[in-house]
Parts: C-alpha cells; sequence; structure tokens
C-alpha cells in the first residue's frame, strides 16, 4: 500500500488550505487504495481572514498547523516530523495558504521568500525522484523546488503564469479537469480552484492528479 504525505497551510481558502481541495485530495488517496498522512509547518499565518466578510481580521492570529489540524480532524504532524523515506509520494493541494503560509508568492509574486522547512522537505522528494503533485496555487513552490524549466500549470492566468515562470519553471495551460505531467521529475499539476467554478470540476481536477501521480513509479 503506497504511503503519502500530504502538506497543509492552514484550513480556508483565503488564508489557508483550500478546504475542498484538501479534503477531496484525502477522500482520492484513499480511494486509490493508498495511506495519508498530513503535515503543516508550526508557524503563524501571515494573516487571518474573515471567510464571511473577505476581510482581514485586526488583532487575530492562528498558527498553520493548529489549523491544518482541522481538516486532518487532530490525525497531523509538524512539517519537520515528515521523513521522506517513510513516503512513496507527496501531494499539496492549494489555497491562499500555500501562497501565503508556505511561500510569500500572494504578496510579492516571483520576489517571494519560502518556508524553509517547506523546500527542504520538498526538495529531499525531488532529489530522491519519488512522485510529487502540486494543485491549484501550490505549483509556485514546484517552481522553486525543481527549477530548470520544470513543466507545470495554475491554469491559464497570465499574470500568475509569468511568476511561476519567473521562478524557473515552463507553465503550460490547462483545462480544469486535466493535469500537466513532467515525467522527467515525477510532478503532476493540476488547475483545481485556479478554474474551477463548483466542487465537481475541482473533484475532477484533483481526482486526476492523485490517480496520476499514485500510478508513477
Amino acid at each position: 500500500m503506497k504511503q503519502v504525505a500530504v502538506i497543509l497551510s492552514g484550513s480556508g481558502v483565503f488564508d489557508g488550505a483550500e478546504l475542498h481541495e484538501a479534503v477531496l485530495t484525502l477522500l482520492a488517496i484513499e480511494l486509490e487504495g493508498a495511506k495519508y498522512q498530513c503535515f503543516a509547518p508550526d508557524v503563524e499565518q501571515l494573516h487571518v481572514v474573515n471567510h464571511l466578510t473577505g476581510e482581514v481580521s485586526e488583532g487575530e492570529s492562528r498558527n498553520v498547523l493548529v489549523e491544518s489540524a482541522r481538516i486532518a480532524r487532530g490525525d497531523i504532524k509538524p512539517l519537520t516530523e515528515c521523513n521522506v523515506d517513510a513516503f512513496d509520494a507527496l501531494i499539496l493541494p492549494g489555497g491562499f495558504g500555500a501562497a501565503k503560509n508556505l511561500c510569500t508568492f500572494a504578496v510579492d509574486g516571483s520576489e517571494c521568500a519560502f518556508n524553509d522547512d517547506l523546500l527542504d522537505v520538498c526538495q529531499r522528494f525531488a532529489k530522491a525522484r519519488k512522485p510529487a503533485a502540486y494543485a491549484c496555487i501550490a505549483p509556485v513552490l514546484a517552481a522553486k523546488v525543481y527549477g530548470n524549466n520544470v513543466k507545470l500549470t495554475i491554469g491559464n492566468d497570465q499574470a500568475t503564469a509569468e511568476g511561476v515562470n519567473a521562478l524557473g519553471a515552463s507553465h503550460v495551460n490547462c483545462a480544469v479537469d486535466d493535469v500537466v505531467i513532467d515525467n522527467e521529475v515525477k510532478l503532476v499539476t493540476t488547475p483545481a480552484y485556479m478554474l474551477a467554478t463548483s466542487i465537481s470540476e475541482a473533484h475532477k481536477s484533483i481526482s486526476k492528479m492523485v490517480q496520476t501521480v499514485l500510478a508513477m513509479k
């Protein structure tokens, strides 16, 4: 049975992991007969967003690991405890947390900084040539991890694609129900809610991504 490490970035589309993408990822992994373990960095979020109003909640702070535990039903570990040797694949759902808490792309674009523990874990998966999948906006992280004009997608938004390319990738436009595969580095990416307008569209995107990455050897 394949073991999958899933890295979360909080809880909530505007300041953490996209909840639908995260849950659909975990479900897809299980339906493919694999097992998962969730991880998240033990750091403070960039900020907290009121998801009812879309406004930043002034004076409020939340921890990425603690918030991610909501999605994982408490079964989650700090990112520093992720032993790459124990896993067959890596998956990162999207949400603004990937671009705010795992890196600062949402604020700084291609001049963004990256969480050191996140980079360390993702680069160790890459160096071990283990398959990895990144959804939605998370491929900006893959651009930094792999570089060398790695093929990936965030959908078809030109400005975001240019930012991804500036980080070292070669962006490929992609439909919501499809994936982009770079077989050389064993990377799978999909647009998910960068293009999806419904949970059913996100499901098609995430399911194909999970199926594809778990089929890699």
